[in-house]
């Protein structure tokens, strides 16, 4: 499987998504409105980059070896 840069860039921001929603779950901190603001335009702008990032890498799945490296 070849990953290039976006997968990466993309794979990051998801990740970066799942600790936010995970501090949401544990503690109900939400680290992007605290650094961001409530619903500004800049942490919209992070949720759905967030948001894309995720549809994205639901083609990883399409993308992956199967098996072969186990």
């Amino acid at each position: 499987m070849r990953t290039g840069w976006l997968d990466y860039t993309l794979l990051t921001l998801v990740i970066i998504g799942a600790i936010n929603w995970g501090l949401i779950g544990f503690f109900r901190f939400d680290l992007v409105a605290f650094l961001f603001g409530d619903m500004s335009w800049l942490s919209r702008i992070i949720y759905a980059l967030v948001g894309i990032s995720g549809l994205y890498m639901c083609s990883l799945y399409g993308r992956v070896k199967s098996g072969s490296d186990l």
